[in-house]
């Protein structure tokens, strides 16, 4: 199992490019069996979640070629039918190829889906968009099959919540229909208006998106296109947070400035003085941060996605801070293995109380979710001494190159493979 090794005490200072956003990147893919021509994706970052994708598409006959940040994909061979446990378990996002299939195939069987260990993430609310299509379910030995014989049929749907990954299936699926779909209380994210140009580009006629309602005017048959992902706002919240924490001097390029409206808002209040122009931001920290309140909320709130980075960052800060979760109901898991690293923090069922503390110490920890590993890598940035990070193949999921951006910007980070003899040891524990 490879592993972090963080040294502390760096000041990050520099420029660093944003990757294409993985949770844009995975419904655009996903997409893809939408058509029986090819679809053709640049700024597609590389990271274990779109390999992942890539595999899952290729396991039902869809023609996957690679090119620097470049994906080309050709559905014209896809088939209906089971879908491999061995790929769903990896990524929740996995569920996104059925609304597709279901459209153009009628048919689709699943696992149910996986992912990061965060809250329960329900998919009754994809489920439910199906049926509202006309499709038959059921649910038996951990699988969800879904049939749509004579076609799905426009409807009507209203989301109990704005789920992101319900709102995407719903699109897609809508988007092979012929008449007119109309989806209220939907996500809001800058993914699913990404998404919305995408399926603009193969034919459908999608208004609304970004909004709370999305009305789409699907086409019996959809065409292949090219497009550009958008820029990963997690990454460049990421990398935000980390300059601050180190008092730094950082540009982030390949950004969409309005895509981080509340993330700025936080790091300017915190103390940071942060610069924006079309496609960058500039972060820059000359003194500790102060405490502040924060609540995650689906966009335009506060993403959860970087709950876990700002708290790190809200330990070292002067006074008492509150971060309150409202999206997950798990999410928390970082916490045990911050105050390992000398923070002090109280849980109060979804709230957490930061008390800041005059520093970090390196210790070692594990990478609980993907952005709680960027949490502790960003804690062992500033803690003294030498932090390690297992577990890391959460972070690897997405963020891309992560170490080596960092340590282009000042850091010192190095990746450490296991021995031999730690390989068979693990090999004879399992």
């Amino acid at each position: 199992m490879e592993t972090l090794l963080v040294q502390g005490g760096a000041r990050l200072t520099g420029r660093v490019a944003i990757s294409g956003a993985k949770n844009a990147a995975l419904p655009v893919i996903a997409a893809a069996l939408l058509t029986g021509e090819t679809v053709n994706l640049s700024g597609v970052p590389g990271l274990d979640d779109i390999n992942t994708m890539c595999e899952l598409l290729e396991s039902v006959g869809v023609g996957v070629h690679w090119g620097p940040g470049c994906l080309s994909l050709n559905a014209q061979d896809a088939v209906a039918g089971e879908v491999s446990y061995n790929l769903v378990k990896r990524m929740r996002a996995s569920f996104l190829i059925a609304g597709p299939m279901l459209a153009r195939f009628g048919y689709t069987r699943m696992p149910m889906p996986g992912g990061c260990a965060i809250g329960s993430r329900p998919i009754d609310l994809h489920l439910k968009a199906f049926s509202a299509m006309g499709a038959e379910l059921s649910v038996e030995s951990g699988y969800i099959e879904a049939r749509a014989p004579n076609g799905l049929k426009s409807a009507h749907i209203y989301f109990d919540y704005p789920s992101v990954g319900a709102t995407e299936n719903a699109m897609m699926a809508a988007a092979l229909v012929r008449g007119d779909t109309v989806l209220e209380n939907v996500a809001r994210e800058p993914e699913i208006v990404d998404l919305a140009n995408l399926l603009t580009k193969m034919g459908a006629k999608v208004v609304g998106a970004g909004t709370g309602v999305i009305r789409i005017r699907g086409a019996g048959e959809l065409q292949g296109t090219s497009h550009t992902v958008i820029p990963d706002r997690i990454e460049a919240g990421t990398y935000m947070t980390a300059a601050a924490i180190t008092k730094g001097d950082v540009i982030l390029e390949n950004v969409v400035p309005e895509h981080l409206t509340a993330v700025i808002a936080k790091l300017r209040e915190i103390g940071a003085h942060v610069d924006v122009e079309e496609s960058e931001i500039h972060v820059f920290s000359d003194k500790e941060p102060t405490a502040v309140d924060i609540k995650t909320m689906p966009y335009p709130g506060f993403p959860t996605d970087l709950q876990a980075q700002f708290m790190a960052l809200l330990s070292l800060a002067n006074g008492m801070s509150i971060v309150t979760e409202t999206v997950f109901e798990n999410r928390f898991m970082h916490v045990y293995e911050l105050a390992r690293m000398g923070a002090k923090i109280k849980i109060d069922g979804r709230a957490a109380i930061i008390e800041g503390v005059g520093g970090l110490s390196g210790a070692p920890v594990a990478a609980t979710d993907l952005r709680a590993g960027a949490a502790l890598v960003i804690a062992g940035l500033v803690a003294n001494g030498t932090t390690e990070v297992v577990n890391i193949a959460h972070i690897d999921r997405g963020y891309e190159d992560l170490e080596k951006k960092l340590c282009a910007l000042g850091a010192s980070i190095t990746r450490k493979s296991p021995s031999e003899k730690e390989k068979a040891s693990a090999a004879t524990a399992s």
